[in-house]
């Protein structure tokens, strides 16, 4: 008995240690799975955070994409519209809003063509993969400048298909002359599929796509108000293959062609692949030679980032200048190679600056997509804060008035200042300014010099046995000629300056200045300037400033223009016609440019306070389409067009206002 006892005993004291050691085991083991699990989350969390770095000009990436999946409906044309059906059997194909848009009624590019068109009704799928580049030109630097804006627009196409972004070692499926290559080694690396297709390469319709640029004639990469922009585009499906050409007589013409073959590409939510036509001929030529934008820097600080957004929105709507209004009063956040004493004096913080790399970056980035940066330093008002250390320096007091009050006595608005007409050191000061711009932004014939809003009384104060108003014209000549000497003994083509009560007169000669007119429309000096001679740049206060309508910043003072400016407005005004300008005087129209100044506009609300306004503002100076409604009445086919391109600039990160409700864009022509 007691033996048979010490047997189950052993028994026992036997079975538990093997239940022990099982559970040993396996604790060991669930231990090594979710170390690997953690581990490569790990991973994945630290290469997603890499990737998110490397676009700059994107807000998004394919997990959180702005524009949501439809599924719940399809679309059908009917009478050129689509129509939302709701869609429940899951047998029958769905089609999606994108691909009736692109398929039903007029052509979907904005801005319109201004020659011919045609497309056909078959469109084909394909992978960004596909497609491939072949250039033909004998100049070679604009072989590769086309060859970056090639990469540029491929990655533009990425994010557009909706793919995250990867390491700098994968390869592009760039061609060129035939023959492969790889992205230039200053250019952001290509993407590769990742993410929302988890590395599995999605075939479509094409399993190729070649893209063919010819520049016929000009090797001329320097930005001229003489530039041809007109180019040609045909596509032709043979089997699996799609050609694509862009014909164009030089790089900026070409460039265009491919901001319209951007447009003529769209990404299908139901396949998750991209769409285009199977044929297509597109031929188109701009209406007026300027069609700018302009950003004040100074009254608030924007990133280099946040400009390169602004820049790719301008690319894509074929805007070519961006007026970049770098100082004033408030503040002065360029950082000069001769006088780093300005942005010491004058940037809101070390961090709120701009240095001599940021202004050539956002140059070359903005000449990959058709854009001309033109800097602009306001003299001799709007010049405060940053220009009062002259006298530590020994040179006497370089501005006046700085920061005076009674502010509404001395300027226009708070903080005042003003360049002292009298300093030689002033004008030496502006005149390395200038060569610094210059050599940063690339020769040009046209440079601005600001010139407007000076306050006579500021001066007053201190020149009191002067003609000021002469004092003032002598000023601005004396800058034209520091200029000149700045562009190495050549004077631009075209000077411009803001219009002024200066420029009512003819004191500034019109064979060499360019006004820009930002007064209201119907004010005499539209006219007057005109008849004077003088070449314009239509910027009206009443149309064409984006700032408007959000309500006074101070409590004394008109310190707000209203009301605001709806993209309808933009869209309708046609001064030119207004006026019933003779042809000699249309010739002096260079065109016109939508201002944002920054009093209530920060990085915050930069993109929706511009897109998609000023997208309106390039099809007026694109295609200058007729117009027989009454004011302020758009036609339906607008708001088709420029609803779809509101949702390209979200596709591309740019956070563009809307247009009216989500029921509105889903059934076009329901709301108008």
């Amino acid at each position: 008995m007691l033996l048979t006892r010490r047997l189950r005993y052993l028994y026992k004291m036997s079975l538990a240690v093997s239940l022990r050691r099982a559970m040993l085991v396996l604790l060991t083991g669930a231990i090594f799975i979710l170390t690997v699990l953690y581990w490569n989350q790990g991973v994945t969390k630290a290469q997603a955070y890499n990737e998110a770095l490397e676009r700059p000009h994107s807000h998004h990436d394919a997990s959180g994409f702005p524009i949501p999946v439809e599924k719940s409906w399809t679309y059908k044309c009917e009478n050129d519209r689509c129509i939302r059906v709701g869609h429940h059997r899951k047998s029958a194909k769905r089609v999606s809003f994108i691909s009736c848009s692109m398929t039903c009624g007029d052509i979907n590019i904005w801005p319109h063509p201004t020659q011919k068109f045609l497309l056909s009704s078959h469109t084909h799928s394909f992978s960004v993969e596909d497609v491939q580049l072949h250039i033909e030109t004998s100049h070679r630097e604009v072989r590769k400048q086309l060859q970056l804006a090639f990469d540029w627009f491929l990655k533009d196409l990425r994010q557009i298909q909706r793919l995250d972004y990867v390491g700098s070692s994968s390869e592009s499926t760039v061609s060129e002359s035939s023959s492969k290559s790889r992205h230039h080694a200053d250019v952001e690396p290509a993407a590769t599929l990742f993410g929302a297709t988890f590395g599995v390469r999605k075939a479509g319709d094409l399993n190729r796509i070649q893209v063919k640029i010819t520049v016929l004639k000009s090797g001329d990469l320097n930005f001229s108000l003489e530039n041809d922009e007109t180019y040609q585009l045909s596509s032709l499906t043979e089997g699996h293959r799609l050609q694509v050409e862009i014909t164009a007589n030089s790089y900026f013409g070409a460039r265009h062609g491919l901001s319209t073959l951007q447009q003529l590409i769209w990404f299908d939510d139901e396949d998750h692949l991209l769409h285009t036509y199977a044929n297509s001929k597109v031929k188109d030529a701009p209406k007026f030679r300027y069609r700018g934008l302009m950003l004040d820097t100074s009254r608030h600080f924007f990133s280099v980032e946040s400009i390169k957004r602004t820049i790719v929105g301008m690319g894509l709507a074929k805007m070519n200048r961006f007026h970049w209004h770098l100082t004033d009063a408030q503040s002065f956040p360029y950082i000069s190679r001769y006088y780093p004493e300005l942005a010491e004096h004058g940037a809101y913080s070390e961090s709120e600056t701009y240095t001599e790399q940021d202004v050539r970056e956002v140059a070359e980035f903005a000449k990959i997509y058709g854009v001309q940066v033109i800097p602009e330093i306001d003299a001799p008002a709007h010049a405060g804060n940053g220009w009062d250390w002259g006298p530590k320096r020994g040179m006497g007091e370089l501005a006046m008035c700085i920061n005076q009050q009674p502010w509404s006595f001395y300027c226009g608005e708070p903080p005042c200042g003003q360049l002292n007409p009298k300093n030689n050191h002033t004008y030496l000061i502006l005149q390395r300014l200038y060569e610094e711009l210059l050599q940063h932004t690339g020769p040009t014939d046209l440079f601005h010099l600001g010139g407007d809003e000076v306050n006579l009384d500021c001066w007053a104060q201190y020149f009191n046995d002067t003609d000021l108003r002469g004092l003032w014209c002598d000023f601005m000549l004396q800058a034209m000629a520091r200029l000149k000497l700045a562009n190495n003994g050549v004077a631009p083509k075209h000077v411009a300056v803001w219009s002024s009560a200066l420029t009512n007169t003819k004191c500034l000669p019109n064979s060499q200045f360019t006004v820009q007119v930002w007064g209201g429309s119907t004010w005499q000096e539209n006219y007057d300037l005109l008849d004077n001679g003088y070449n314009v740049i239509f910027s009206h206060v009443d149309a064409w400033y984006l700032d408007c309508g959000f309500g006074s910043w101070r409590a004394t003072g008109d310190a707000a223009c209203a009301p605001y400016r709806t993209w309808q407005n933009v869209y309708k005004h046609r001064p030119w016609e207004r006026m019933r300008l003779d042809k000699k005087r249309r010739k002096q129209v260079l065109g016109g440019e939508v201002c944002m100044w920054t009093e209530q506009v920060d990085e915050n609300q930069l993109d929706n306070r511009l897109w998609p306004r000023t997208a309106a503002l390039a099809e007026r100076l694109w295609t200058d389409p007729s117009d027989d409604h009454d004011m302020d009445i758009v036609p339906p086919d607008v708001f088709r067009r420029i609803s779809l391109f509101r949702n390209r600039l979200v596709e591309l990160g740019i956070r563009a206002e809307a247009l009216f409700p989500k029921y509105c864009a889903q059934n076009p022509g329901e709301c108008i």
